[in-house]
C-alpha cells in the first residue's frame, strides 16, 4: 500500500502548516509581550498564554498533535525557526531595548539548558550555576584586558576553567545527597563570589571595566551591523552571537539526551540505587553532569561579559542560581524546549512588570504561581522516551 498516514499521524502538508503557522505565532507573541509598556497590557497577554497553558493541560491530544507534526516536518520546522531568528532584529529595527532583553534571555536560556543536564535530567540540585556563570565571565575578560587574548579564544580557555571549578565541586559532593547536596553547592557559589569579591586582582567590588567588545573578520561589535543595506544596533552582533551559543546547547543537549549518558543521567533520576546495582558509575556520571554544566554556562558568562564590558561580583550572586533553577523548573524538567520557554519568559516578566512599581516582584511571583497550578509539571513537562516508531 501507498504510505498514509494513520489517523494520529498529521500528513505532510497540515504537518507543515501547523510547523510554520505556530512558530509564527509563537514569535508574534514574543514581539507583543516585548513592544508593549503598559503594565496591564502585559497582563492581559500572559492571561491569554495562561489560557492557552490551561487548554494544553485539559485537551493533551493538542500536544500530541503538536510534537507529531514537528516529527514529520524536521527540516521544515528548523528552516522556519531559522528565518524567524535571523529576521527578528530587522523587526526589531533599531530599538536597542529589546535586543538587550532577548540577549539576556538567550544567555539565560543556555545556563537553563546547562543546568538542565543536572537538575532535569539526572535530578541532582545545584546552586552554583551562577558561580560557573561568573568563572567564565572573569576568566576571560581577565584573559582580555590583562594579557590582551582575542575574545575567541577566551571561550574555550574560560570554559575549560569553568569545567575544572565543575570537576571540584562535583568529586566532594559525591559524598552528599538531595539536600545535604543542595547545601554544597550553595556553599561553593557563595565562596567563588566573596572570592571575586575579596581578590584585588579581580578588581573587588568594584569589578572589572573596559572589557574590549570582540572583532570578526575586521567588523568590531562595537559596531553596528549592516546587513543587505539595512543598519542595524551594535546590539545586533551579540544577539546573533548569543543565538548561535543557544542553537550550540540545543544540539548538545539533544545528543547527549539521547546518548548512553543522558539515559544513564535518567537512571540516576529514577533511582539512584537501582542504577548502580545496573553497572552505571554513578560517582562518574554525577561529575560529568557537573562539569557540562559549568562549560555550557562559562560560554554563556564569556559572551555576557564582552557584551556588557563590565562585570562585578553582583553578577552573578547566589540569586543568580536561584534564578536559573526557577526558569527549569516553570519550563519543564528535561525538556529542552520548556526549559528556553521558562528562560525567555522569566528574563522578560520582571523588565515588563516595572510597571507595577512597588508591586512588580508580586506580581511576579503570582504569575510564577499561577503557571504551576495550570501547570504543575512546568509549562512543557517532560515526555516518556520512546524508542522507534512513530513519535
Amino acid at each position: 500500500m501507498q504510505g498514509r498516514a494513520s489517523p494520529d499521524v498529521p500528513g505532510i502538508a497540515a504537518a507543515t502548516v501547523f510547523a510554520i503557522a505556530s512558530q509564527i505565532i509563537g514569535a508574534a507573541f514574543l514581539y507583543l509581550i516585548l513592544r508593549v509598556d503598559g503594565g496591564w497590557q502585559v497582563v492581559g497577554l500572559l492571561a491569554l498564554l495562561g489560557l492557552g497553558f490551561y487548554l494544553l493541560e485539559r485537551l493533551p491530544w493538542i500536544a500530541d498533535y503538536a510534537l507529531a507534526s514537528f516529527a514529520r516536518v524536521p527540516l521544515v520546522a528548523m528552516i522556519t525557526a531559522a528565518v524567524i531568528v535571523l529576521a527578528f532584529p530587522f523587526f526589531v529595527g533599531s530599538n536597542t531595548y529589546i535586543l538587550h532583553l532577548l540577549i539576556v534571555a538567550e544567555l539565560y536560556a543556555v545556563l537553563a539548558l546547562a543546568l538542565n543536564f543536572q537538575l532535569g535530567s539526572a535530578n541532582i540540585p545545584n546552586f552554583a550555576t551562577g558561580a560557573s556563570y561568573g568563572i567564565g565571565a572573569y576568566v576571560s575578560a581577565l584573559l582580555a584586558i590583562n594579557f590582551g587574548v582575542s575574545f575567541w579564544l577566551t571561550l574555550p580557555v574560560a570554559a575549560l576553567a569553568a569545567t575544572l571549578f565543575g570537576f571540584i565541586i562535583g568529586i566532594p559532593s559525591m559524598r552528599t545527597r538531595d539536600t545535604y547536596l543542595a547545601l554544597v553547592t550553595i556553599a561553593f557559589g557563595v565562596v567563588v563570589q566573596q572570592l571575586l569579591n575579596n581578590f584585588s586582582w579581580t578588581g573587588g567590588p568594584n569589578g572589572l571595566v573596559g572589557i574590549p567588545a570582540p572583532s570578526l573578520f575586521g567588523h568590531s561589535f562595537a559596531d553596528p551591523l549592516v546587513i543587505f543595506g539595512w543598519k542595524l544596533p551594535s546590539q545586533a552582533n551579540f544577539y546573533y552571537l548569543s543565538a548561535a551559543l543557544v542553537v550550540v546547547a540545543i544540539v548538545t543537549a539533544h545528543r547527549l539526551h539521547g546518548s548512553r549518558i543522558g539515559l544513564a543521567w535518567n537512571a540516576l533520576r529514577a533511582d539512584e540505587i537501582a542504577a548502580k546495582a545496573q553497572g552505571i558509575n554513578v560517582a562518574w556520571f554525577k561529575v560529568l553532569a557537573f562539569a557540562v554544566d559549568a562549560f555550557l554556562a562559562a560560554f554563556a558568562g564569556t559572551i555576557y561579559a564582552f557584551y556588557v564590558s563590565y562585570i562585578s561580583p553582583d553578577n552573578f550572586t547566589f540569586l543568580v542560581s536561584v534564578t536559573i533553577m526557577t526558569m527549569v523548573i516553570v519550563g519543564g524538567m528535561d525538556n529542552i524546549f520548556g526549559v528556553i520557554v521558562g528562560a525567555f519568559l522569566l528574563t522578560i516578566l520582571p523588565e515588563k512588570l516595572r510597571a507595577f512599581a512597588d508591586y512588580r516582584l508580586l506580581f511576579f511571583g503570582v504569575v510564577i504561581i499561577g503557571f504551576l497550578m495550570i501547570r504543575p509539571q512546568g509549562l512543557f513537562p517532560q515526555r516518556m522516551r520512546r524508542y522507534g516508531g512513530e513519535p
